[in-house]
C-alpha cells in the first residue's frame, strides 16, 4: 500500500493577481445597470401612458448611436468599444426629444456620440453626450423639435415606482448624493423663485414632477464620465446646476435644465481637470529642487573624502 502525499499548494505571490470576482449587479463595475434601469423606464412608460413618438424613432436613435459609436470607437482607438454608454445615449434621445420627422433623432444621435470624441481634454470628454446633443438640438431646431414634457400623465404611482427603483440603485452606486443636493437645492430655490414672481411656491416645485426630470436627475447629472471625481466637488456642482437652472428659469427659458447642466457641467470638469494637473506639475517642481539641492552636497561630500553618512565616517 502506498500513500501518494501531495505537495502543499503554493501560497499565491502578494503581486499574482487573485481570482477575478464577478461583479455585483449593483456596482459601478456593471455596466449594464443603468441600461436595464432605463429599458425598464421607457418600457413602462410607453406601456402605461404611450409616451414615445414611435417606436421606430427610439429605435432610430438607438441605432443611430450604437453605429456611429462602433465607426468612432474603431476608427480612432482602434478597438470595439463597448456598447452600454451609446445605448443610454440612443434611449435617451428617443425618449426625451419629440419631433415628428425622423431626422432629428438621427442628428441628435450623431451630435451626442461625436462629441465624445471630438471635444477632449486630457484623456476625458467634458460634455454629457446626450445632454450635448439634445441641448444642441432645441437650441438649433426649436421649430422641429420639442422636449418630453407632460407625456407620463398626471398619476402617482409610476412616479413613486421610479422614484423608489431609482433612489435604491443609485444609493447603491453611490452617486445618491449628487441627486438629493440637485433635488434639495431645486426645492429651496423653488421658494426663491415663488416670492421672486409671486407664483405659488408647488407651482415652482411642480416641473421636478414630471417624467423628463426623473431621467435628468438620475442619469444626465450622475453620469460618471462627466461628473468631478469627488464627493465634495460633485455636491458644489449639482448644487450649481441648480442654481443655473433658477436663474434660466426667472428669465423664462424654456429648456432651462438642459441648458444649466450644459454650461455648468463641462466647466466644472475643465477646472477639476486644470486643478489636477496645477498640482502635479506643482510636486515635480518640488521633487526638482529637492533634488537640485541634495546633488551639490553629496558632491562636496564625495570630493572632500567622507562619507555623507555620519555613522560611516566614524
Amino acid at each position: 500500500m502506498t500513500t501518494t502525499i501531495s505537495s502543499p499548494a503554493p501560497a499565491p505571490s502578494p503581486s499574482s493577481p487573485g481570482p477575478r470576482k464577478r461583479p455585483h449587479f449593483f456596482s459601478l463595475e456593471n455596466r449594464f445597470l443603468a441600461p436595464v434601469l432605463i429599458t425598464g423606464i421607457l418600457l413602462a412608460g410607453q406601456l402605461t401612458f404611450g409616451f414615445l413618438e414611435s417606436y421606430t424613432r427610439t429605435l432610430l436613435a438607438i441605432g443611430a448611436s450604437i453605429a456611429m459609436e462602433l465607426i468612432l470607437g474603431r476608427l480612432m482607438l482602434g478597438k470595439w468599444p463597448h456598447l452600454a454608454s451609446a445605448y443610454i445615449t440612443g434611449i435617451s434621445i428617443g425618449i426625451l426629444i419629440r419631433s415628428p420627422a425622423y431626422w432629428p433623432y438621427i442628428l441628435c444621435a450623431l451630435i451626442s456620440i461625436t462629441s465624445k470624441y471630438a471635444i477632449r481634454w486630457h484623456g476625458r470628454h467634458i460634455w454629457n453626450p446626450s445632454n450635448l446633443g439634445v441641448s444642441a438640438m432645441l437650441f438649433l431646431a426649436p421649430a422641429s423639435v420639442a422636449s418630453l414634457s407632460i407625456q407620463w400623465g398626471n398619476a402617482l404611482w409610476p412616479m413613486l415606482i421610479i422614484w423608489a427603483l431609482g433612489s435604491a440603485i443609485i444609493w447603491r452606486l453611490k452617486r445618491f448624493h449628487i441627486c438629493a443636493t440637485y433635488v434639495a437645492t431645486f426645492l429651496a430655490l423653488a421658494g426663491v423663485r415663488s416670492m421672486i414672481t409671486g407664483d405659488p411656491w408647488l407651482a415652482a416645485v411642480a416641473p421636478i414632477t414630471g417624467p423628463m426630470y426623473q431621467l435628468y436627475v438620475f442619469f444626465m447629472i450622475t453620469d460618471p464620465k462627466t461628473t468631478v471625481r469627488s464627493w465634495r466637488g460633485q455636491c458644489v456642482v449639482a448644487f450649481l446646476v441648480a442654481v443655473a437652472e433658477a436663474i434660466l428659469r426667472l428669465n423664462r427659458v424654456v429648456h432651462a435644465p438642459y441648458y444649466a447642466l450644459f454650461l455648468v457641467g463641462p466647466a466644472a470638469v475643465v477646472i477639476e481637470i486644470w486643478w489636477n494637473e496645477h498640482r502635479r506639475a506643482a510636486l515635480q517642481r518640488a521633487d526638482d529642487e529637492h533634488a537640485h539641492e541634495t546633488k551639490p552636497a553629496l558632491v562636496e561630500a564625495s570630493t572632500c573624502g567622507t562619507s555623507a553618512n555620519p555613522v560611516q565616517s566614524l
